[in-house]
């Protein structure tokens, strides 16, 4: 089972790493970072970078597919976008984490479905016509998409028991002793001080 997740300059670091890490485990994973082309992809922050195993060309059929997101996301990258689409064509299960989703829904590959993306772009889904869910992990048919960032774990979480059943995901969850105890509770816009939610959205309408 060949799992491909997609990085692309700018891409957010947890967003990749979240399902790497709870997909992995999956029996007969063979789990391929890919890109443009191969080699090393910098993050958003240009300090980290993950290497792309394999070029679109070489990765043309997965059994699943991740898109990582970012916090500007080239919704025109057609090269990406056609890829998107031909590997869509052929994937058991087709997953997002953040604004990936909005990749998702450039490629065309979102309309009519619910789906969620970072709480700052959530409403832009509607614009590939798509149904914007404010949940940390949405399922709609073969399509999976996670909420902002480290929803990706959940996310991998979610679909590693789809694929591996509930006994082998909770396994995974156990030795990763994923049980979060955030020191703030500011971790959804309902919850975070009013003014950093309005600073961020005021953001996110700028970029």
């Amino acid at each position: 089972m060949q799992i491909a997740i997609h990085l692309y300059d700018k891409f957010t670091a947890l967003d990749a790493i979240g399902p790497y890490q709870t997909l992995s485990h999956l029996p007969g994973a063979d789990v391929v970072f890919v890109a443009r082309e191969a080699g090393p992809v910098l993050d958003d922050h240009r300090t980290l970078s993950l290497t792309a195993h394999r070029s679109f060309a070489e990765v043309p059929r997965p059994d699943v597919l991740v898109v990582v997101g970012s916090g500007t996301p080239d919704l025109g990258d057609e090269t990406a976008l056609a890829w998107l689409r031909a590997a869509d064509a052929h994937t058991t299960w087709t997953a997002s984490v953040c604004t990936g989703s909005l990749l998702l829904g450039a490629a065309g590959l979102l309309k009519g479905r619910r789906a969620t993306s970072h709480w700052t772009a959530l409403d832009r889904l509607r614009d590939f016509g798509a149904e914007p869910v404010d949940e940390r992990v949405v399922f709609d048919g073969k399509y999976v998409t996670g909420a902002g960032v480290s929803a990706g774990i959940d996310m991998g979480l979610s679909l590693a028991g789809r694929i591996g059943g509930d006994r082998h995901a909770q396994a995974v969850q156990l030795m990763l002793q994923y049980a979060p105890e955030p020191p703030y509770d500011a971790g959804s816009p309902d919850t975070a001080p009013a003014d950093l939610v309005a600073r961020f959205r005021d953001e996110a309408a700028a970029s």
